[in-house]
């Protein structure tokens, strides 16, 4: 840990190979791309939804995998608790999930409490196949019954730790920070 308590866990490059490896081994148990659509859970796991739908158009070619957003601030559980006036930039799938492999992306997974409203607020659209899950970062941690079908790095965290995600689109640069003493607000 440096002297105000961080310490960098990955950078913008092992970023980038987090996530090619991501998507081959989507390709790979998914045989191919056909059915399949990714969904970003707003705010990160949009901007990396999107480049791995990149990555995966890279490695198939053909047609770009569908691509939708899920905004998942009225599903929370804890809205009543947490927010008093919600700011919510809304859902765009445009597209049926009705039958398709859904493939959603956040960036930090942690009590599984935020997937879980991500696949609530999924299932108003209609009936997937299949709903599958990839993260950036499994912190561990779980409160919920809910494990990543792809994760980048495994990072295992005590609860008064809280890994931060930057990336360029939002932040200006990519990397994972671990931050002690910083609370546990990732969900």
């Amino acid at each position: 840990m440096s002297e105000n308590g961080t310490r960098q866990v990955m950078d913008g490059q092992a970023i980038q190979r987090a996530l090619v490896r991501i998507g081959h081994e989507i390709v790979e148990r998914g045989h191919g791309t056909a059915n399949l659509a990714l969904v970003g859970i707003r705010s990160r796991g949009v901007h990396i939804a999107q480049r791995l739908k990149r990555i995966l158009h890279d490695i198939e070619g053909g047609e770009a995998v569908p691509f939708g957003v899920v905004d998942i601030t009225l599903y929370r559980d804890d809205l009543d608790r947490r927010m008093q006036n919600p700011v919510v930039q809304g859902t765009s799938i445009d597209f049926s999930v009705d039958g398709r492999r859904i493939l959603l992306v956040d960036d930090v997974l942690f009590t599984g409490r935020t997937i879980r409203a991500a696949i609530e607020a999924l299932l108003d659209y209609g009936r997937p196949d299949r709903v599958q899950l990839a993260v950036l970062v499994d912190r561990g941690h779980r409160e919920l019954p809910i494990r990543p079908d792809y994760v980048g790095k495994n990072l295992p965290t005590s609860l008064d730790e809280r890994v931060r995600v930057e990336l360029e689109e939002i932040d200006g640069r990519d990397r994972v920070v671990l931050e002690l003493g910083a609370g546990s607000s990732d969900d």
